[in-house]
């Protein structure tokens, strides 16, 4: 999927990163979402690298990355130090500062790392997301309809873990297979890398305290410094057809979280760089070269 890419397991922040990197020009960090790894790039990351060096990573917990065990106060899992995870592999590759874009959970992580390190980022892209802050601030019937794994997930351990241990592969195809014209969206090496990795021992688990993360630990994160804005240039990028786009506007709400930003909904579901490789690669590529 990634060929011409190098393969690496950077020591990071405690933990242990994997990830592949190629290309070559200005370091771009690209971070993946729910339940995804890495391979969710694989159809922009090989023409992004033409121009830039292309830097994937599997998140915390996530793919082939170490599972790291939870904690009470769910501080292991929380965007913080998911953040600095990836602050700390881009240090070890020999960039301090970086572009960054980021997809569903990867872009809840870039939001919170750009607000932590805010030297570090010379331009943030979104997909598919609005801050957890405000999520949590709508819910109603359409949002917990939707986006019901959201509430399954931050149960108490261990029972989400238990049930999807039952059939971990079952769960995560089915989330995929929901996608319209899934076969055409997911290539067959992308969606095997996913359930290979999902049904990883730990993998479940660490998924679950991103989520219990999110509902906790970062929501005091991201109340405590509200007020401070992102102020590099933004690009945040949505679905026509997916909950954020359908029912909210997502241009207003990060103009509450951003001094610089601007966007566009694409004509797709939720899996952008999936979906539209070609509209979300152009999108990406004309933002970052301005």
């Amino acid at each position: 999927m990634f060929q011409g890419f190098e393969e690496l397991q950077i020591e990071a922040n405690g933990t242990t990163i994997n990830l592949v990197k190629g290309g070559s020009g200005p370091p771009l960090l690209m971070l993946h979402g729910y339940p995804q790894t890495h391979a969710m790039w694989n159809k922009i990351a090989p023409r992004l690298a033409e121009d830039y060096t292309v830097v994937c990573p599997d998140l915390r917990g996530y793919g082939d990355s170490a599972k790291v065990e939870g904690d009470p106060e769910h501080m292991n899992y929380s965007k913080r130090t998911m953040g600095q995870d990836q602050v700390d592999v881009m240090k070890a590759l020999g960039f301090d500062q970086f572009y960054l874009v980021g997809h569903d959970r990867g872009g809840r992580v870039s939001h919170r790392l750009t607000k932590d390190h805010p030297d570090s980022v010379l331009k943030l892209v979104t997909l598919d997301i609005v801050p957890t802050r405000t999520m949590f601030q709508i819910v109603d019937k359409d949002f917990a309809t939707n986006t019901w794994h959201w509430f399954f997930l931050i149960q108490p351990f261990d029972f989400p873990e238990k049930v999807i241990g039952a059939n971990p592969e079952f769960y995560a195809r089915r989330g995929f297979e929901r996608t319209k014209d899934a076969d055409k969206v997911f290539t067959p090496e992308a969606l095997a890398d996913y359930v290979r990795c999902f049904s990883i021992p730990g993998t479940i688990h660490a998924v679950c305290e991103d989520y219990r993360a999110g509902a906790s630990i970062d929501l005091v994160h991201d109340e405590s410094d509200f007020d401070q804005k992102i102020n590099c240039p933004m690009l945040a990028l949505w679905s026509q057809t997916g909950f954020v786009g359908k029912t909210q506007d997502p241009l207003k709400i990060w103009q509450d979280y951003a001094t610089n930003v601007r966007g566009q909904s694409l004509p797709c579901g939720h899996y952008i760089a999936e979906e539209l490789p070609d509209d979300s690669y152009a999108a990406i590529k004309q933002f970052l070269s301005e």
